[in-house]
């Protein structure tokens, strides 16, 4: 070989590692791969299912290895987010972070410590509230549980947030202390069906909801769900905060018959108002993921996935959108050919199996 053939061939064999990694880049492995981390609730909630959709669907192609942890709650999940070491996302219900923005704006510094520097990613979806009685109970409507022992959930929890505020709103007066109690879900139930020291518990998630979902047919012999008047006097300034909403039959068919008229909080994914090269970058990263397979979210995620929408709806006033990851969403769906509108398949069609 001449000496030129031998100086070429060297040339190729160094260039090869340089060629390997452009290609890498190419590939999507231009970043070595971070730890972060996402708050959201109970292990028998639907935020930690949520969570670990995304831990799933979008963290991988971010370059992120996301670890999906379970909290009391939002008001919990907002400290986290706050003050512990690798907590980048959190999912919370949008009356704690309008709790929290209402106490700072009360005169309550440590709430505007705790709550300003945050950033909504997006809205999620709207979380159902069930308040749950014993099934011989004389109690059938929210609106006549005033007088009742009421499990509103752990402190730090967005169950006891939003069992108080509605609570506050239907009724004028915050719950007394002597009718409160602060237990774990499950350890409610219990005394619900039990020593019957509580005849109320409340519960917020997304349905189906697994700690309903699970329960076994003979569960109605013991509990109901109570009903949600919308045309009731005290439910006008309930519908301020929260959102009228349906509790399906089919979402738990061993306790319900049909369908249950309800009350429900939107739920959010938050962050930091971050400014650190490193993670500003990999959030707007995340946020590419986020649209490109939100497909896969819908299709395979939750069903809560379905009642996502990727726009970014204008938000309460003091909320903010996280701006690298806001600006990065809408480039992407501004990419993304709308879906065609789905004619409705008449009777004619269905008959002729013209539907698909």
């Amino acid at each position: 070989m001449t000496a030129f053939g031998r100086l070429l061939s060297s040339t190729v064999r160094s260039a090869a590692p340089l060629a390997a990694t452009l290609l890498a880049l190419c590939a999507g492995a231009a970043w070595p791969a971070v730890d972060y981390k996402i708050v959201t609730a109970s292990e028998r909630g639907t935020y930690i299912q949520i969570g670990r959709d995304i831990a799933k669907f979008v963290a991988p192609a971010a370059g992120i290895n996301l670890d999906v942890l379970p909290s009391v709650g939002s008001a919990e999940n907002v400290q986290r987010l706050r003050h512990e070491p690798g907590v980048k996302l959190a999912i919370v219900q949008s009356d704690v972070y309008q709790a929290f923005l209402d106490q700072d704006a009360g005169g309550n510094p440590e709430a505007g410590v705790l709550i300003k520097p945050l950033r909504v990613v997006m809205p999620l979806y709207n979380e159902e509230i069930y308040f749950i009685a014993r099934a011989d109970s004389p109690l059938n409507f929210l609106h006549e549980i005033k007088d009742a022992r009421i499990n509103v959930g752990p402190v730090l929890s967005g169950t006891a947030m939003t069992a108080t505020t509605l609570y506050r709103q239907m009724f004028g007066a915050p719950l007394a202390d002597a009718q409160s109690s602060f237990l774990p879900n499950e350890d409610a139930l219990v005394k619900l069906i039990g020593d019957k020291s509580v005849d109320v518990v409340a519960v917020v998630a997304g349905q189906p909801a697994r700690l309903l979902a699970d329960m076994k047919p003979e569960a109605r012999q013991l509990v109901k769900l109570l009903k949600f008047d919308a045309g009731h006097a005290s439910s006008r300034e309930v519908l301020n905060t929260y959102f009228a909403a349906t509790v399906r039959a089919s979402s738990y068919p061993n306790l319900l018959k049909e369908d249950l008229p309800s009350v429900a909080v939107k739920a959010f994914l938050v962050t930091y108002d971050y400014n650190l090269g490193s993670t500003v970058n990999s959030l707007t990263r995340f946020a590419r993921s986020l649209c490109q397979n939100f497909a896969a979210l819908q299709a395979q995620g939750h069903p809560k996935w379905r009642e996502v929408d990727l726009g970014l709806p204008e938000l309460n006033r003091g909320w903010r959108y996280y701006a690298p990851m806001a600006r990065e969403i809408k480039a992407c769906t501004a990419n993304t050919p709308a879906k065609s509108a789905v004619k409705a398949c008449g009777q004619q069609e269905r008959i002729l199996g013209l539907c698909k």
